[in-house]
């Protein structure tokens, strides 16, 4: 068992208000530290600390608010336990802060659009940098969906900004892809998305895809329902299709599926 390879889970730390899942439930700095340590215990091997939420139509925090909600929380991570802490972020004041304070990954969801100093932020400190997809804001990102053909689309965006981040220093082993599941897409898009995650591997950078709890689970439903059932499916679905790392609320629960998963994959292989 010892010679499989294991998906990386990328676990979730909305250190904010309104998070569209978790929003508040973590903003308390102990209770944040708590949480990072239970997900690390349940295998997580990367924490994703995030303080502004990016559901739709939420709106900005100023850097200054964003730095004071994060960074108190990586160096308490740093502190309590050994995993690699990524910077949720879009902006290069807050990853350049967030670095400083210990994060080794930079999780940009607007794919460096935003704010392209993100790229010396990363390139200067030999940072990992994922560079995902974004169509509009997080504010109006819903209101046009509209592709001439997405798949090419998506990864035009993302082999380009991935160029340009190379051209400008960062290493291309540094770099991770994210096609932006819920960003920017219909309910049918993010389906086919994920059925296509194979033409994202055919980059040679690894995938990530960040898909749990989202709506494209709850707009299937005609109640309210618990969406864990599904993203476990999705997930399992999007590994098998090629994703490196899926970014979850639920550790445990993806952990114990993927173990599942993984060993299907090397009997796949082999």
């Amino acid at each position: 068992m010892n010679n499989i390879k294991r998906t990386g889970i990328m676990g979730i730390l909305n250190v904010t208000p309104d998070s569209f899942y978790d929003g508040g439930r973590y903003s308390s700095k102990e209770i944040a530290l708590k949480h990072a340590v239970d997900m690390y215990n349940e295998g997580a091997d990367i924490i994703d600390v995030g303080g502004e939420s990016t559901r739709p139509g939420a709106l900005q925090v100023s850097a200054a608010e964003e730095i004071d909600r994060v960074c108190p929380v990586i160096e308490m991570i740093c502190r309590e336990i050994p995993v690699v802490i990524s910077i949720d972020t879009t902006k290069s004041e807050v990853a350049r802060a967030a670095v400083s304070a210990g994060a080794s990954i930079i999780n940009d969801i607007s794919g460096l659009t935003f704010d392209p100093q993100i790229i010396e932020v990363a390139a200067e400190n030999n940072t990992a940098l994922v560079i995902s997809h974004i169509k509009g804001i997080p504010r109006d990102m819903q209101n046009n969906t509209d592709y001439d053909d997405l798949i090419k689309d998506i990864l035009d965006f993302l082999t380009g900004n991935a160029e340009n981040a190379c051209n400008k220093g960062v290493g291309r082993d540094k770099i991770i892809i994210d096609p932006g599941i819920g960003f920017g897409k219909s309910l049918e898009q993010n389906y086919i998305i994920i059925n296509e995650l194979s033409r994202l591997t055919e980059t040679g950078f690894p995938v990530l895809v960040g898909l749990s709890r989202k709506s494209l689970i709850g707009k299937l439903y005609e109640k309210d329902e618990d969406r864990l059932p599904a993203t476990i499916a999705l997930n399992s679905a999007a590994v098998l299709n090629g994703a490196d790392i899926i970014r979850v609320h639920d550790v445990k629960a993806h952990r114990l599926a993927l173990e599942s998963i993984d060993f299907l994959k090397k009997i796949r292989a082999d």
